[in-house]
């Protein structure tokens, strides 16, 4: 029993006169409360009651740190009380970084709820698909979906997406459909030159794991001209199930080599080095996390290989393990 539980149990006792009716009154055993007084006598070194078998009493220094302990259990309700006020009263600013697509596809549709909810609060979103300094930039979460340079900042994974080789369904009635990942380097790939994107990438399936470099002459910087290319018929292109769970669900953009695997895509949120979230920061990667949570309910594509979605944030977050760089072309997650 932690202490200030056995706080409340002793002023219950108190209150009640009877370890019995304390014990009731708490929806715990006799034994119980007992056990919580005379460990909390053990624990000071001296007598709180004195029993008798009509009634319990309380000596000198048992009603002193009764009068005590009914002040700290009354602060610790009326803080209590402040924090829960606090989650819906919220107000100020939260800056937060985002890429493009994911925003504009996935947050954008939802941001009426969360701005009802908090009608105190604003929101600056700064959009880039490149990661911005956080602290240069005065922001107060970033949404990244690699870890590279991130390992000594507060993290935490939001959730993950799988990620496919993907075109327009008019391009693979033109092209054909690849049957293999070597096959790939058939068709025009258009490739995302973000940290994060690139030419080179590792298939696995079972036992074999093919690494493939696929040509394509159009690169873009931001992810936003990858989907108008795909959706222009003009290629291939290997991306997460966030970007495109429209046109995958419509049909008008589909999967290829699905029984291969492509490393997931993990969304993280990052907390500038040296700071901690707030009340208000938590609260919108909450609704980060409902928002993926109705996205991957929705379906996007048909029996997605993997889906995660991680619970509701209401700790501090943690520095991110040190991981070993890798190449990001086979292993790092591409940008959502």
């Amino acid at each position: 029993m932690d202490q200030l539980t056995a706080l409340g149990t002793f002023v219950r006792v108190i209150e009640t006169g009877s370890f019995s009716l304390a014990a009731r009154s708490l929806g715990v055993g006799q034994p119980t409360v007992s056990k919580a007084i005379s460990t909390l006598e053990e624990r000071f070194a001296v007598r709180l009651l004195l029993r008798s078998t009509r009634r319990l009493t309380p000596t000198d220094a048992g009603e002193a740190f009764f009068q005590q302990a009914k002040r700290v259990i009354l602060e610790v309700e009326q803080a209590e009380h402040v924090a829960r006020a606090a989650s819906t009263h919220l107000s100020g600013r939260v800056r937060v970084s985002a890429d493009v697509t994911f925003t504009r596809l996935h947050l954008m549709p939802a941001l009426e709820r969360f701005l009802d909810k908090y009608p105190n609060l604003s929101l600056d979103i700064v959009l880039d698909d490149r990661n911005v300094d956080l602290l240069e930039e005065g922001i107060d979460v970033g949404l990244r979906t690699e870890t590279l340079g991130i390992s000594n900042m507060p993290a935490r994974k939001l959730g993950e997406a799988p990620r496919y080789v993907v075109g327009s369904s008019a391009y693979f009635e033109r092209a054909g459909n690849p049957c293999t990942p070597c096959e790939l380097t058939q068709h025009h790939f258009i490739n995302y030159s973000q940290q994060g994107g690139g030419r080179v990438w590792t298939f696995r399936r079972n036992d074999t794991e093919l690494s493939v470099s696929l040509n394509g002459r159009l690169s873009l910087s931001a992810f936003e001209g990858v989907r108008e290319a795909v959706l222009a018929d003009v290629g291939i292109a290997i991306a997460p199930e966030w970007r495109f769970s429209p046109e995958l669900k419509s049909g008008r953009v589909m999967t290829v080599l699905t029984d291969w695997h492509l490393p997931p895509c993990e969304l993280w949120a990052v907390i500038p080095a040296g700071r901690m979230a707030s009340a208000k920061t938590r609260a919108f990667l909450n609704f980060v996390q409902e928002t993926l949570g109705h996205a991957n309910a929705s379906g996007a594509a048909a029996e997605p290989r993997s889906s995660y979605i991680a619970p509701p944030i209401q700790e501090a977050l943690e520095p991110l393990p040190r991981r070993p760089h890798r190449s990001s072309s086979s292993s790092v997650p591409s940008p959502l």
